[in-house]
């Protein structure tokens, strides 16, 4: 057990995540690393329970290159990890931020990670994110009202169709519990001044709206927050459950595009409908689509008065009969 004589209980709180996560693996893991004391409690954890089950364990630092220094500080975040017992390794990324800096890094950022993985053949990416992290996100989705699938948040575990497992095993930790662990250790984490700029949306909920939340409502909205999220989790998979059996039945390809039963989509509930729309179009065409695009293509199934096409990203919508067709804009 984690509660010998001096031994700091949030040490043993992180640990016992991190052990949880690993008591089914007998390889090689990564875990990402910026140097910042979320990241650096979960090396720590990473590198004390890896070694009690004798399986390699690497920290990988993406130097992102969007700051002044950002080499010095990934390479001290390397070193940190080293001292540990990790072994470590710098990968620098470049950043295109077409889609806005935040996404663009985090794009690049798993890609490097999953590239490290693979270098080493890890099946599983440990990362850094916390319960405060999942509270934030929650409410970031509720601010732009992006469904239930957002307000789920972050998963503790997923996988991609190709790629490593990527898991989150403080997701029910404390941001708080991080800094102290660190501290317990003796470890200086880094401050990102990232998280610090009020520009970021993130930044704000973290240092402005939460707060208020908790001194309003009293103490404990992060955790409810994240039970919220944990729930909606469920409720997204029952429903890809049913969106998976439905598909098969009522779905069809088409040239260049998709085929879809209007009948058959009007018999199903709103909410199974409207996922059924947004999970075929963005597995076909790689696009998100909003509600109100959503409920347009929706009405060529339910309110069907002889409207037109329907322009949506990348695509359109068009009934052809007793079918909702989705092809690519070019092929129409």
């Amino acid at each position: 057990m984690d509660h010998r004589p001096g031994l700091d209980p949030s040490v043993a709180e992180v640990r016992r995540a991190v052990r949880a996560t690993l008591d089914t693996e007998d390889g090689p893991v990564v875990v990402a690393l910026s140097g910042g004391a979320d990241s650096l409690a979960l090396a720590a954890a990473t590198a004390f329970e890896s070694s009690r089950r004798g399986i390699p364990a690497e920290a990988v630092v993406v130097d992102h290159g969007l700051q002044e220094g950002s080499d010095a500080v990934a390479a001290e975040a390397a070193a940190a990890a080293a001292s540990l017992g990790l072994t470590a390794r710098v990968v620098r990324v470049e950043v295109d931020a077409q889609d806005g800096p935040e996404a663009a890094a985090r794009r690049a950022r798993y890609e490097a990670l999953a590239r490290a993985a693979a270098d080493i053949g890890a099946d599983l990416v440990l990362l850094g994110h916390t319960l405060d992290d999942q509270a934030e996100t929650v409410l970031l989705g509720l601010a732009r009202g992006s469904g239930g699938l957002s307000l789920a948040g972050m998963p503790a575990e997923r996988r991609d169709a190709t790629g490593p497992r990527w898991a989150r095993p403080m997701l029910g930790i404390r941001r708080r519990t991080t800094v102290a662990a660190c501290h317990a250790q003796g470890l200086a984490p880094w401050s990102d001044p990232h998280n610090a700029d009020p520009a970021f949306a993130r930044v704000r909920v973290r240092e402005r709206v939460l707060p208020v939340l908790e001194a309003e409502l009293g103490p404990g909205v992060a955790e409810a927050l994240a039970r919220t999220a944990e729930q909606l989790r469920e409720d997204a998979a029952a429903f890809q459950d049913m969106i998976d059996e439905t598909i098969e039945d009522i779905v069809e390809h088409a040239e260049a595009g998709i085929s879809i039963s209007a009948p058959a989509l009007a018999a199903n509930p709103a909410a199974l409908r409207n996922r059924i729309i947004r999970f075929v179009v963005e597995s076909e065409f790689g696009v998100s689509l909003t509600r109100s695009q959503t409920l347009e293509v929706g009405r060529l199934a339910v309110e069907w008065r002889g409207q037109g096409p329907i322009d949506l990203p990348s695509c359109l919508a068009r009934r052809v009969g007793n079918r909702i067709e989705i092809v690519a804009r070019a092929a129409s």
